[in-house]
């Protein structure tokens, strides 16, 4: 059993053998002023007041430590829902520049061709001749459009328009001998997608969080050079 400490007795009041008291202890006071009254009133009021201020201390502070474990515990479920709304956003502004760019080709099938001839103008220079392959569609008028690129860029050889049966729409290739360029929409959107695909699994759950509102601004306004 655990050791308890006793307190050694003692008499209140001791007495003499002739009846006079040696020592006698106080006698708790029973008759109070009114001041005295009013200024134990103030004291027990402070006292209660500390004790309960405490106690709400003690109970935040508890608080707090449960909203903090609770917010742990969800962040890893708000990176997947950012990763996921991150891959959604992707998604919707790949769709938006495939159909940018079937609208473009649409209205400018030619347009890619005509680049691309005057990007290699140099690589084509000293070739004697320069064969396009292409689609039956995109052929189609293809001839007198590389004539006057080809003049335009001063490329004194033969052009040749070939069509290429089954060839994705508005896919071409230019053959000049030492080498060859080809295009094809829906094989470079698929290069597209791949490639942001792969940076944002390689990504993960490990990005930088969303910056909403004031602190995306206030960051913004720290990383400006000229701020």
């Amino acid at each position: 059993m655990p050791d308890i400490a006793h307190e050694r007795f003692a008499f209140d009041t001791v007495f003499e053998a002739n009846g006079h008291a040696v020592t006698a202890s106080p006698r708790p006071k029973r008759n109070f002023t009114s001041e005295e009254v009013e200024a134990i009133r103030k004291a027990a009021e402070a006292t209660g007041e500390n004790r309960a201020l405490a106690s709400i201390a003690n109970r935040q502070a508890d608080a707090l430590g449960v909203i903090a474990n609770a917010a742990q515990q969800a962040l890893p479920g708000l990176a997947a829902v950012a990763h996921e709304h991150r891959v959604g956003s992707a998604d919707l502004a790949l769709a938006c520049a495939r159909a940018i760019a079937a609208a473009a080709l649409d209205n400018f099938p030619q347009a890619p061709v005509r680049a691309a001839l005057e990007a290699l103008a140099r690589e084509i220079e000293a070739a004697p001749r320069l064969i396009v392959t292409a689609d039956a569609e995109l052929a189609d008028g293809l001839q007198a459009v590389l004539q006057e690129t080809a003049q335009a860029v001063g490329y004194p050889g033969s052009i040749q328009v070939r069509v290429t049966p089954g060839a994705n729409p508005r896919a071409f290739t230019l053959d000049f001998g030492d080498g060859s360029a080809s295009f094809d929409p829906v094989a470079a959107a698929g290069r597209v997608s791949d490639a942001l695909h792969a940076a944002l699994a390689a990504e993960g759950l490990h990005a930088e969080p969303l910056m909403l509102g004031d602190e995306a601004r206030s960051r913004i306004e720290t990383e400006d050079p000229e701020s």
